[in-house]
């Protein structure tokens, strides 16, 4: 197709230069339906040199003593924050969040990530034991791996593609990283401050393309010993087999299916805002959204009919206007994909109460082409349904009720997908038993997203394997070895 002089074209960022590629693919603004963007479509040959480039830099940067690799990421991190308008505007018209949510969400997070891990590095220990009897003391001692392969979605674009490079760099490795081929802008803007941060070349490499071509080359590199991927439990099976034949090091977040579970005794006033914001934030395109919502039958109408009520305030529009708080989905099929959930559960009998197919869609003028979608709630659908069993990722929630404790329990963990829960109790005790109760990696009682970077992040069953955070990303990150000496 014919493209006029205007749209933006990336390059792959090798060895700490740009470099164009042979061939380049589409990049829509999903607000518009337009193409604004051209992105490298990289394979073998371009992953081989930025492997290269990690690896002639690895011996450099992994001698950088911790606090030697902490000011240079905390350089970056300030780099960042000063372009922090420029990269919010990009993130949003890039990914279709909106102005506000990368303003204050994506952005900020991204520079804290590459802040906390300049900070965490300089703070852990190793252990050391001694054998008197035996003449003997041992210790431990941590070594970064060498080239990790990071793979990130286009969800969360440089707020997920930085909490993977800080931890790896801070570690010691080198990287090349592959950002999701519908999102790279912020990614490529990145490159561009890292010599100024004091990155030596080939520390940071970033291909751009298609997971098939640029993703499978990466995972399947020998020369590549990890790989710390984000995204669908699909990619990651295929991710897993590729990398078996290398022995492979895998960190892999993975959907979810995430249920929040409203009993009789819960703060309406605070749960219901929270819920909404939890069911339909960043688009519901984050895998930590409540996608179930499970009610206790006292309070299931008066829930409903509050839900639905705030639910409606949500605007949907224009990413760039500063009220909205619904942007666009990220592509056309996606949009597809999700609105085709919604005609599934009507065909299943459930009721649609707000949202797709029900209330209509204002668009402002430039936007008629874009790919947005209401706010949409679901009622009195059955818990073997697919919208209850499957990741839908995008502004759609289901709400059912439940009776008993136990009850609800066994209907909340009968998914394949163990990611993030929500409970909404005054009761104590239930709070502490229910957290125990439900398979999932991330439980938050009476509030959503309140992430505190030092403790444990991952799923459980088909949400992933492993963990990330202060103490479990380093551990990733690094090769440990147990040295005893005898005297």
């Amino acid at each position: 197709m014919a493209h006029s002089k205007a749209l933006l074209v990336l390059e792959n960022f090798i060895g700490g230069r740009f470099v164009p590629c042979s061939s380049y693919i589409d990049s829509y603004n999903p607000s518009t339906g337009d193409v604004y963007c051209r992105v490298p479509d990289s394979g073998k040959e371009e992953v081989e040199a930025a492997v290269n480039a990690a690896k002639e830099a690895f011996p450099i940067w992994s001698s950088k003593s911790p606090l030697e690799r902490s000011q240079i990421l905390n350089k970056l991190a300030d780099l960042i924050e000063h372009d922090l308008e420029a990269f919010a505007q990009a993130e949003s018209k890039d990914q279709g969040k909106t102005i506000t949510f990368a303003r204050t969400v994506d952005i900020p997070r991204a520079v804290h990530n590459f802040r906390f891990f300049a900070s965490s590095i300089l703070h852990h220990v190793t252990e050391c034991t001694e054998m008197p009897a035996m003449g003997c003391v041992h210790y431990t001692s941590r070594a970064p791996v060498g080239v990790a392969g990071l793979i990130s979605p286009w969800n969360l674009p440089l707020y997920l593609l930085t909490w993977k490079i800080a931890p790896a760099i801070a570690c010691g490795n080198t990287v090349v990283a592959k950002p999701s081929e519908m999102t790279s802008v912020t990614a490529w803007m990145m490159c561009k401050l890292l010599e100024k941060a004091g990155l030596p070349p080939g520390v940071v490499n970033v291909v751009f393309g298609v997971g098939a071509k640029a993703g499978e080359a990466l995972v399947c590199h020998p020369d590549v010993p990890l790989i710390s991927f984000t995204g669908s439990t699909l990619t990651a099976q295929r991710i897993t087999e590729k990398s078996a034949p290398h022995c492979k090091r895998l960190s892999l977040e993975l959907g979810g299916k995430n249920p929040a579970i409203v009993f009789d005794d819960a703060d309406l006033s605070q749960c219901i805002p929270t819920t909404v914001r939890s069911s339909f934030a960043n688009q519901g395109e984050i895998c930590l959204c409540t996608s179930r919502i499970f009610v206790q039958r006292g309070i299931y109408s008066e829930f409903l009919k509050r839900f639905v009520a705030e639910a409606k305030k949500w605007k949907t529009g224009n990413p760039s206007d500063p009220t909205i708080n619904v942007g666009a989905l990220i592509s056309k099929e996606h949009l597809e994909k999700v609105r085709n959930y919604v005609k599934k559960a009507q065909a299943e009998g459930a009721r649609i109460l707000c949202g797709e197919g029900v209330d209509p869609l204002a668009l402002p003028p430039g936007n008629q082409k874009g790919y947005f979608m209401l706010p949409t709630v679901i009622a009195e659908v059955k818990d073997e349904s697919c919208c209850m069993q499957e990741e839908i990722f995008g502004p759609v929630t289901c709400v059912v009720a439940f009776d008993t404790e136990e009850e609800v329990i066994k209907r909340a963990n009968g998914v394949k997908y163990g990611l993030a829960a929500t409970v909404w109790s005054g009761n104590v005790g239930r709070v502490h038993r229910v957290a125990h109760g439900l398979q999932s990696g991330l439980v938050w009682t009476n509030c959503w997203l309140v992430r505190d970077l030092n403790l444990p992040f991952g799923g459980m069953k088909a949400s992933g394997i492993g963990r990330e955070g202060a103490k479990d990303s380093y551990e990733f990150f690094t090769e440990v070895k147990t040295i005893t000496i005898k005297h």
